[in-house]
């Protein structure tokens, strides 16, 4: 994965998360405050994540992403436009959105439109994790580890993966992965089945 000292994918939207989050919110009429409060997530740290001043982990990021009902789709901002005739069903390699939260970058395999099924290329940081608090939300998790070393977490049991191991599990149990080594981890992630609920 190409990117420069910025973290913006040289192939990719170059939207911010922050900035992403600011035109949905903005988009459907919602403050600030009211975020905060449909999310969890404090005004001071929506505030900042809006303003590309703090990198949210991915709890934060999925409470926001929950409390304005939106797809993980949505947050790679991918509306740019393509001029070729593509199928719709195809992403090309060069049209990758991409999303750095710092530790953690996100690019995203699946085609454009409106999927159950999201896939994409999680590279993790050594000493990086998803977060001091546990995930969970309705949905169905699986992966491969195309490079590097990856401990997961799913409720409350730990596997350490390597490279070429895979997983699947259901990810309204409580989940969590860090990576404990001294290089990248590069996961092959996908996301299946999303059901959206403001209310848990």
């Amino acid at each position: 994965m190409t990117q420069d000292e910025t973290g913006d994918a040289e192939n990719g939207s170059s939207r911010s998360i922050g900035a992403t989050f600011r035109h949905l919110r903005k988009q459907q009429g919602i403050s600030i405050q009211e975020l905060a409060r449909k999310s969890g997530v404090s005004v001071g740290m929506i505030s900042q994540i809006e303003r590309d001043l703090a990198n949210p982990s991915m709890r934060v990021l999925t409470a926001i992403r929950r409390a304005l009902n939106i797809s993980m789709q949505a947050m790679f901002s991918d509306d740019q436009p393509d001029t070729r005739d593509e199928p719709p069903f195809v992403r090309r390699a060069e049209n990758r959105p991409f999303i750095d939260l710092g530790t953690l970058q996100k690019e995203l395999l699946t085609s454009g439109g409106n999927h159950n099924l999201q896939i994409m290329i999680l590279t993790i940081a050594p000493g990086a994790s998803s977060g001091n608090t546990a995930l969970s939300y309705p949905a169905e998790k699986g992966g491969l580890v195309l490079e590097g070393e990856l401990v997961l977490s799913v409720d409350h049991r730990e596997a350490r993966l390597g490279q070429g191991d895979s997983f699947v599990f259901d990810s309204a149990l409580e989940h969590g992965f860090r990576n404990e080594s001294d290089r990248p981890a590069r996961i092959l992630w996908v996301i299946g089945a999303v059901q959206f609920d403001r209310h848990l």
